[in-house]
C-alpha cells in the first residue's frame, strides 16, 4: 500500500468467515424439499456474494415459476437460521492476522450483506476483542456494492477513507470499495478465482491470511 493505512474494513462471508458449507446445505434442503435438482458445492460457490435471495434465485431452476419461488426460499431461509454455524468457522490463519493487525495499531471493522443483527452476532461469537465495528445492511444501510457500510464503519472508527483499505473476496467487494473511494485488497481463499477476480479489475491480492498483515505493514 502506498499510504499510511489505519483503518481495515472486513467482508464477512467468504473473507473472514468460511460459510460455504453450511450455505450448501441450506440451499440443496430447500431443493430437495420442493423437488428440485440439487446443486454442488461449486455451483453454491459461483452464486454467493450478492445475499440470500440472490442464491437462491440462481439455485433453482430458470425456468421454475414465480409462484413456486416464495415457498423454496421460505423453506432454505428457514432452514439455514438453524443450521447456519454447524460449519461455519474463521478461514484458518485469520485470528493470527487479527491479532497481528490489533498489534500494530490497526483498527477493524466488518462489513457485510447480512442483515445487521446477524453480522453483530457473528462479530461478537467469531471476532469478539479483535473487531472494533460492525455494520450489517438496515433501514439506514444499503447492500453492498453501495458504499453506504463501509462508510458507516470507517465513520464509527473515526477513520477517513484516505486512511482505509476494504478487504473481500468477490467482484462486489471490488466495486464496493471503488464506490466507497478506497483501495482493495481481494483475498484469494474465498468464493472467487484469481482469473475472474482479475477480469472485473482487481489487483492486489492476498494468497493467504498473512499476506494482508505484510501488504499493510511491511512485515
Amino acid at each position: 500500500m502506498d499510504k499510511k493505512i489505519t483503518t481495515v474494513v472486513f467482508d464477512l462471508d467468504g473473507t473472514l468467515l468460511d460459510t460455504l458449507q453450511d450455505l450448501a446445505d441450506s440451499v440443496n434442503h430447500a431443493l430437495r424439499t420442493h423437488g428440485l435438482p440439487l446443486r454442488s458445492t461449486a455451483e453454491v460457490r459461483q452464486m454467493l456474494g450478492n445475499g440470500i435471495r440472490f442464491l437462491m434465485e440462481h439455485a433453482v431452476p430458470a425456468d421454475l415459476p414465480p409462484e413456486r419461488f416464495e415457498p423454496v426460499f421460505d423453506t432454505f431461509r428457514t432452514y439455514y437460521v438453524d443450521h447456519c454455524l454447524d460449519k461455519t468457522r474463521p478461514y484458518e490463519g485469520i485470528l493470527p492476522m487479527l491479532d497481528d493487525l490489533r498489534r500494530h495499531g490497526l483498527r477493524m471493522a466488518i462489513v457485510s450483506n447480512k442483515l445487521d443483527a446477524a453480522v453483530q452476532e457473528l462479530n461478537e461469537r467469531f471476532f469478539a476483542g479483535y473487531v472494533d465495528s460492525a455494520v450489517g445492511e438496515s433501514e439506514t444501510v444499503r447492500r453492498k456494492p453501495n458504499p453506504d457500510g463501509v462508510l458507516e464503519a470507517i465513520r464509527r472508527l473515526g477513520s477517513t477513507p484516505e486512511a482505509s483499505v476494504y478487504v473481500g473476496d468477490s467482484e462486489v467487494d471490488f466495486a464496493t470499495a471503488r464506490n466507497a473511494g478506497v483501495p482493495c485488497i481481494t483475498v484469494l481463499w474465498g468464493f472467487r478465482d484469481e482469473d475472474f477476480l482479475r477480469s472485473v479489475g482487481a489487483d492486489t491480492f492476498a494468497r493467504r491470511p498473512a499476506d494482508v498483515v505484510s501488504l499493510l505493514t511491511g512485515e
